[in-house]
Order: C-alpha cells, then structure tokens, then sequence
C-alpha cells in the first residue's frame, strides 16, 4: 500500500463512524449469512443467484427431498401402509444421494435436467 493511505482510510472511517454513517445499513444487527463461506469465491454470486431464484444444486435437492421424506415417514409411522411407501423412496434417495456423494461428480442427466430447469425458470 501507498505509505500514509492506511491511516487516511482509517481517519476517514472514523469519521463516518462518528457521523453516523453507518448507523441505518442494510443487515444492521442481523447476524450474518456465512452459508457460502465454503464455496471457492468465484462460484459464490452465481450460487446466491440460483439459490435466490429457487434453484438447488442436485445434490442439494435431494437432502431437500430426504428431509421431507423423513418428516412425512415421522407423521404416518413405519406400520402403515403409507409408511412402508415413503420407506421405500426414501431409501431410493439414500441411494441416489450415496452415488452422488461417491464419486463427487454429479451425473450428467441431473446436470441436464438442472439446466433445463434453469433455461426454463429464466425463460
């Protein structure tokens, strides 16, 4: 950095600071939103994007899916019919999300049907 140029940004901050400058900032004492800490940086704004939009990565749809089908399983109980019906597919999205997981490459028919979602949604 330019010598001296960290002190003026600091000043200039302060200043502000005791202005009230910063007082009325969206997200003001809201905590903050570290969701995407994990993606690289550059995926980051297309994934605030499509997340905005309603759009989940494959892998994450599924746990989508996973979650509600537990919590349906949890409702009607494993003795029912209904039961045994929701066992089964959840059981199938165990599967599904374990082939995912194995290899790290998501499948190109749910990178295809991701983008035709997506190209439709926009559209």
């Amino acid at each position: 950095m330019i010598p001296g140029f960290e002190a003026i940004v600091e000043e200039r901050i302060k200043k502000a600071q005791r202005e009230g400058a910063f007082e009325n900032l969206e997200g003001a004492n809201k905590p903050l939103d570290l969701e995407d800490q994990n993606l690289p940086e550059e995926w980051r704004l297309a994934h605030k994007i499509l997340k905005n939009a309603g759009f989940l990565p494959p892998e994450l749809e599924l746990r989508k899916k996973i979650t509600q089908a537990e919590d349906l399983l949890e409702n009607c109980g494993l003795d029912s019919p209904e039961g045994l019906k929701i066992q089964k597919k959840l059981n199938f999205l165990l599967t599904k999300l374990n082939t995912l997981r194995g290899d790290r490459n998501i499948p190109l028919t749910a990178m295809d049907d991701y983008r035709d979602n997506l190209i439709k949604k926009i559209s």
